[in-house]
């Protein structure tokens, strides 16, 4: 992937807390890009870049805990991290932004366009929005706290993790590969070590089984698009493409596209194809 706009670093103030962030210049609609849990800033570039080019100012977050931002103890649930997101937007004096969040993020721009309904012009769901923990068929919160518990990385070399991403994801060139290791933090020895630590991911699980989505769908005005991954067996496809569809029949405005083939990560994955489905959107109304 080719890397041509480099995007200005910074921490700004919001609230109580110093927030990294990745910024690209623009005049035209700006853009708030929300990463998922244990994810960072850096995994939108290429979709940032995008937008950039087409005019657009662009900032990616690195939330609370997460990347270079600020790690307080507490304030993981949802009021805190939507809280977070409107001061961000108050200080860097972004008017009617559109927000994409990914996974984890789509949740987090959900709940944060129920909160703060005036502000967002319309959002962008990345396989993520719709995520319901204690929503699924016999869920219990004993066994969907140890599902959603990350794998101990910790002293894990730097290259072994890259050469894994690797093999995950046979398609992706460096560059692809370095915006996922930017969730960690590179220690001396050359071992890596996640940012977003163990007790304040699984306060965001928590917080993702106790406030789910459900119920905020219908108090949505601004229109939304809900990008869906289309890879997986077909089981969890299916499962998928049904959660979001009857979260979009509840949607004042909604569209719903499935990438096909792509991986949970579409913004890593198709950063053009989504991209430009977002700017796509602009010139026909359907967000604000």
């Amino acid at each position: 992937m080719e890397q041509t706009l480099t995007p200005l670093l910074r921490r700004v103030p919001a609230g109580g807390l110093q927030l990294s962030v990745r910024e690209w210049s623009g005049a035209g609609r700006p853009f708030l890009l929300v990463h998922g849990l244990a994810s960072n800033a850096k995994t939108w570039d290429g979709v940032a870049q995008r937008l950039s080019s087409a005019g657009h100012r662009v900032v990616a977050v690195d939330q609370r805990g997460h990347g270079l931002s600020d790690k307080p103890e507490s304030g993981y649930g949802f009021a805190d991290v939507t809280a977070d997101l409107r001061a961000l937007i108050d200080s860097l004096d972004m008017p009617r932004p559109i927000l994409a969040g990914q996974s984890w993020g789509g949740n987090v721009v959900l709940h944060f366009a129920a909160r703060y309904p005036d502000i967002a012009a319309g959002l962008v769901l990345v396989d993520g929005g719709f995520i319901d923990l204690s929503g699924r068929p016999g869920a219990r919160w004993e066994e969907t706290s140890e599902r959603m518990r990350p794998p101990n990385l910790l002293g894990t070399p730097r290259i072994q993790m890259i050469e894994r991403f690797g093999s995950f994801h046979p398609g992706w060139d460096a560059d692809q590969i370095e915006m996922q290791m930017g969730n960690y933090e590179t220690l001396e020895d050359g071992t890596i070590r996640p940012w977003l630590t163990l007790d304040r991911h699984m306060s965001i699980v928590r917080a993702l089984w106790d406030e789910p989505p459900t119920g905020l769908f219908e108090h949505i005005g601004a229109g939304v698009l809900v990008a869906l991954a289309g890879s997986g067996d077909e089981e969890r496809r299916r499962g998928r493409e049904e959660t979001a569809a009857a979260a979009a029949t509840q949607l004042k405005r909604a569209e719903v596209k499935v990438f096909e083939g792509a991986p949970h990560d579409i913004h890593v994955d198709r950063p053009i194809e989504l991209a430009d489905w977002m700017l796509d959107a602009l010139p026909r109304g359907f967000f604000d």
